[in-house]
Formats: structure tokens, C-alpha cells, sequence
């Protein structure tokens, strides 16, 4: 493993108490940044504490604003300003074709990965900005470029975090502040839990590497990224496909 240098930063890891985002977190700490792991579900970011010796957790609801300001806050308070935010929260939902999509499914999808990320980055901003320094990684996803039959909530919402990226990555690009993203492929995590085997196999096929995304591999993406070394791009999105990716 190739040793990228995170001493003295300090990165908040949201969905962080399992799949991507606790790869991303032990990734991080073991380059020497203190983490702070925000998830919704309790029981679950004590289990990833325990293996994660000396990092924090926050219960959060990404999806509520407030909650999210008063969240970074308490984090702050702990662990010090927040110089590294990854937004790896997010669910699949059900597939369905689009004219039977479930109305109820389609706002909690989007409200969770788009809005919930619009949240984080907007708290986490003013405070980089204040210090002339941060690193932002959004998660999107593969089906954000191609779209997935079946998906049209989860490929709409990981399109517009696509774009959000972009968005704040140039608003942003005035500052040490470099805001990126990633559009993984499918990776065998719980989210795969949401959907249908047969789902599952038509996402499995269509990548020609014939696997699907190891999470350390992602973790090892988004080290770089958050690091003092990514000095210039910005604004971009990084394949993580397979090679199933178009562009």
C-alpha cells in the first residue's frame, strides 16, 4: 500500500460505518488523518469505532440540513476543523421501470444522495474557504454517465452529484480547495442487499474487467484525492468502472 500523507488533516467520512465509507475511513486514518465517521445508524458506527481505534462518530441525518450544520459543528468541536469531507452515504433503492417507479422511493433516493450531499458540502465549505484549504470527494457512480434501466431515481440522482461536483469545483477552484468525484461501478457491499440477482448479474456482465469494485480499491482513489498532492485538478470525475465507462 503506498503511504499518502494526511498528517495533521482532519476528514469526515459520511455513510461512514460500513462499505466505501469505512474502506475510505481506515484508508484515511492509516495515512495519518484523524476521522470522524457520520452515519445514520447508531449500532453500526460503534461497530466500525471499534475498528477504527481513535476515531469519532456522529449520529446524522444527511438529509436534514440543520441537523447537518449542527453535526459539523459538534465534529469541530471534537476533533478540529474539517479540512477532508467524503460523501460516500447513499442507498439503490428498488428497481422498476420509471412509469411504475414508486413515487415514496424516487424522493427518499434523491433526498439522500443528491440533497443529502448538497447539505454536507454546503456546511463544509464556508470553513475551508475561511482557511484557504479542503479536499472534496463526492461518491457518485457509474450509472450517473450511462444511466441504468431499471434505476432512473438512483442514475438521476448520481448524475446530478456529477454535476454538483463540477459546479463547486470551478466556484471553488480560486482556493486550495479541490472537489472531485468518483463513478464506481457496482461494489460488493449491503447495497446490493436493495436489489434483484437478476439486477445484480446485468451490472456484473457489463463490466469487462468481470468483477465488481473491490472497496480498498476505491479507498485507495480517494486517498490521493483528499491528499495535499492533488494540488491541481479539480472539478473532474474519476473512473472507477472496470472499464465499462464510455467517457
Amino acid at each position: 500500500m503506498n503511504q499518502i500523507d494526511l498528517a495533521g488533516q482532519h476528514a469526515v467520512v459520511t455513510g461512514g460505518a460500513q462499505g466505501i465509507g469505512l474502506a475510505v475511513a481506515r484508508r484515511l486514518a492509516a495515512s495519518g488523518a484523524a476521522v470522524t465517521l457520520w452515519d445514520l445508524d447508531a449500532d453500526m458506527l460503534q461497530t466500525a469505532r471499534q475498528t477504527l481505534s481513535g476515531a469519532g462518530v456522529q449520529v446524522v441525518d444527511i438529509t436534514d440540513a440543520e441537523g447537518v450544520v449542527a453535526t459539523l459543528a459538534r465534529t469541530e468541536a471534537e476533533g478540529g476543523p474539517v479540512s477532508i469531507c467524503v460523501n460516500s452515504a447513499g442507498i439503490a433503492g428498488p428497481a422498476a421501470p420509471l412509469d411504475a417507479y414508486d413515487l415514496g422511493w424516487w424522493r427518499k433516493i434523491i433526498d439522500i444522495n443528491l440533497n443529502g450531499t448538497f447539505y454536507v458540502n454546503r456546511a463544509v465549505v464556508p470553513g475551508m474557504k475561511a482557511r484557504n484549504y479542503g479536499r472534496i470527494v463526492n461518491i457518485a457512480s457509474i450509472a450517473g454517465k450511462e444511466g441504468n434501466p431499471n434505476a432512473s431515481a438512483y442514475s438521476a440522482s448520481k448524475a446530478a452529484v456529477i454535476g454538483l461536483t463540477k459546479s463547486l469545483g470551478k466556484e471553488l477552484a480560486g482556493f486550495d480547495i479541490a472537489v472531485n468525484c468518483i463513478t464506481p461501478a457496482t461494489a460488493q457491499t449491503r447495497i446490493l442487499d436493495q436489489l434483484t440477482p437478476e439486477f445484480i448479474e446485468y451490472m456484473r456482465v457489463r463490466i469487462p474487467r468481470g468483477r465488481f469494485l473491490e472497496v480498498d480499491e476505491a479507498a485507495a482513489m480517494v486517498a490521493w484525492l483528499v491528499s495535499k498532492e492533488n494540488s491541481f485538478t479539480t472539478a473532474a470525475a474519476f473512473d472507477l468502472s472496470g472499464g465499462r465507462a464510455t467517457y
